[in-house]
């Protein structure tokens, strides 16, 4: 490929590829002054992000960082695939303090060597706890006293949870739950529900503890008003089939 070929036309030049046996590749711009092998040509390999038929979505930096500056934040789950993405966007946007919560000991350690690496001035502080616990989620906020909180801690594998329902509950549901209720008594200006497009009329056990989870923040979104400056925002955000992350159906197709 030489053109910017992308979507639809793509997947079926590449069905037609992949039936010839053939490998499809694709060629720099020829505007783009790149270094080029001994053979003169850069061939890259078709991206997974070529095949998609929408754009993929751009973060409006300057809102995020105005929000983020100087703020103390918590993220659960900060050592997973989405978890740890989000850590990375907000440690450039000038936190005052980023708390890694998570379960998994060794993810806790790689993302916070990732970034000690990338952002060595950026405060740093973790935390080895499961959302489950509610005394040690609670003992968590108390210690450090978070403005602003991304709950990203889930089992979202769909098979996985179909088959393990008490756990994704337990995780999805009650672990919001601990996290949500502990944002609320300790002054968390707002708090983030990081969900899933699977949420949306859900036709497994995975989307209906999401949803479930979604509820509970609503209802206490509206149960404090907003007569009072420190009561708690709650917001949610559902992603799609993000690319890279964990229980990704993309890797098996």
């Amino acid at each position: 490929l030489t053109s910017p070929l992308l979507g639809q036309p793509l997947r079926d030049l590449q069905a037609m590829a992949e039936r010839a046996n053939v490998t499809l590749s694709r060629l720099p711009k020829p505007t783009e002054f790149r270094d080029t092998h001994a053979n003169g040509l850069d061939l890259r390999p078709i991206a997974v992000e070529d095949l998609l038929t929408r754009p993929q979505i751009k973060l409006e930096r300057q809102a995020i960082s105005g929000l983020i500056d100087k703020q103390r934040v918590l993220v659960t789950g900060a050592g997973g695939s989405i978890g740890s993405e989000l850590c990375r966007q907000i440690a450039q946007c000038n936190p005052a303090l980023l708390v890694l919560l998570d379960n998994c000991e060794y993810n806790l350690y790689a993302i916070d060597i990732d970034l000690q690496e990338r952002f060595p001035d950026v405060p740093r502080a973790l935390a080895l706890v499961d959302i489950r616990d509610a005394t040690a989620v609670e003992r968590v906020f108390r210690d450090r006293r978070p403005d602003l909180v991304f709950n990203a801690a889930a089992l979202k594998h769909v098979p996985l949870v179909e088959h393990n329902p008490i756990q994704g509950v337990q995780t999805n549901v009650f672990g919001t739950r601990n996290v949500a209720e502990a944002a609320r008594r300790n002054g968390v200006l707002a708090f983030v529900q990081v969900s899933t497009d699977k949420a949306v009329s859900p036709t497994n056990v995975m989307g209906a503890t999401k949803r479930l989870a979604e509820y509970y923040c609503q209802a206490l979104d509206l149960a404090g008003g907003r007569t009072d400056s420190a009561n708690t925002y709650f917001k949610t955000v559902r992603f799609g089939n993000v690319m890279g992350s964990s229980g990704s159906v993309i890797p098996l197709f």
